[in-house]
């Protein structure tokens, strides 16, 4: 039951891999015409909610990642902890290998990034840059190319990313936070707590997570704080045991309702917004600035050496176990995708080089990122789509 909920749930994934893939070429496109100035001036605009008393304004930018990618990481918390508590992730071993394969993915990265800084005399500030997968794209280009693959090489994927979500999470709360604000964070920890507590008795309403969840998010936008690590501790108290009174689990119930939402519109909503960058004045030697090339080969090189090594350490050592019903060449095509880095590190980019969105280092910053992301996309689709052929072919 539990394998067979995991291939229902991930169907829409699947299926929407392509609209994101168009929302993100329709960016650059747009980005790099007529329209460049329209498109830049309507990220940056700014819009007003406000309800009652209560009033928050931020950019069209800033509600697409801090608002509908909220959602998105809620439904990603929920994911994980259903295949923790109910399918493939229940065993420790398969649990340990992809903890353990971020933990390579997030060092490796560091010590190539630093090493080419170090030969080229690039800026050291920029080697937290490349230690974060960008979820969304990773599992969309698995969708297109691993069709064939067993769906315990997606969980592992998706197990592994938001892992590493979450440490690129703790290095920016540790490196570049500044002015949290502690009253709302008390309040985030005090709602947090409650909806455990709520969570041990079975006949709470829906209405009641509804609630919760907005209520969270709120207050981590007041403290300042990235809505996506709340977003998955939320995920974490929704209770998976059905009610009494109908049968339904709620997080299973959650998950259903959401999901379509968040690949239909809030993933290619995103990248329409975040994979435009204008190439308008870009010289050769920019482009091979050691900014770029520490970022491009620390996301290609260092993720596949450092996701792929630390799996198969882990195996060797028999602390952890590979996905099940895969192979070697598979989970190393899927090492690779973990080199598509994208929100979290242009994020982390603004956050380690401060200034204009089109000063040099944040032009340098989109360059790495986006190189090093097409790079590792590229060698992923041609090693599972051999990987996926083979399976085929031995069917």
């Amino acid at each position: 039951m539990a394998r067979k909920f995991t291939l229902d749930f991930l169907k829409t994934e699947a299926a929407s891999g392509g609209a994101l893939g168009v929302a993100a070429l329709a960016a650059l496109i747009v980005a790099n015409s007529a329209l460049g100035p329209a498109y830049f001036a309507w990220l940056k605009s700014e819009h007003l909610l406000q309800l009652g008393p209560l009033m928050l304004e931020m950019t069209i930018s800033e509600w697409i990642k801090e608002g509908l990618m909220a959602v998105f990481f809620l439904v990603v918390g929920l994911e994980i902890k259903y295949e923790i508590l109910r399918g493939e992730l229940s065993d420790p071993k398969k649990l340990a290998t992809p903890v353990i394969a971020a933990a390579g993915g997030m060092i490796a990265p560091a010590l190539v990034y630093l090493g080419i800084s170090g030969a080229l005399g690039g800026p050291h500030q920029g080697w937290p840059i490349p230690l974060a997968t960008d979820i969304a794209f990773a599992l969309a280009v698995f969708a297109v190319v691993a069709r064939n693959l067993p769906s315990s090489l997606r969980v592992f994927l998706l197990t592994l990313a938001i892992v590493d979500d979450l440490g690129a999470i703790a290095l920016i709360a540790v490196l570049f936070s500044s002015g949290v604000q502690l009253m709302p964070l008390l309040g985030v920890a005090g709602l947090l707590i409650a909806g455990g507590v709520a969570a041990r008795f079975r006949k709470v309403p829906a209405p009641f997570w509804v609630l919760g969840f907005a209520g969270v998010w709120w207050l981590t936008v007041q403290a300042g704080l990235s809505t996506s690590l709340t977003a998955v501790a939320f995920a974490a108290i929704v209770p998976v045991n059905p009610r009494k009174e109908d049968g339904q689990s709620p997080l299973k119930e959650a998950m259903h309702d959401l999901h379509p939402y968040v690949s239909w519109l809030v993933l290619p909503l995103f990248a329409f917004a975040k994979a435009g960058v204008s190439f308008a004045g870009l010289s050769l030697e920019q482009a091979t600035a050691p900014l770029v090339i520490g970022i491009a080969l620390g996301l290609f090189l260092g993720k596949q050496i450092g996701v792929f090594g630390a799996a198969w350490l882990a195996s060797a050592l028999k602390i952890g176990n590979k996905p099940s019903g895969s192979t070697w060449l598979e989970l190393y095509g899927v090492s690779l995708l973990c080199g598509i880095g994208f929100t979290m590190s242009l994020f982390i980019g603004v956050l380690a080089f401060p200034g204009a969105i089109d000063s040099p280092e944040q032009v340098e910053v989109k360059l790495g990122v986006l190189g090093g992301s097409l790079l590792s996309a590229l060698a992923a689709g041609a090693i599972l789509g051999v990987a996926a052929r083979r399976r085929k072919n031995f069917a």
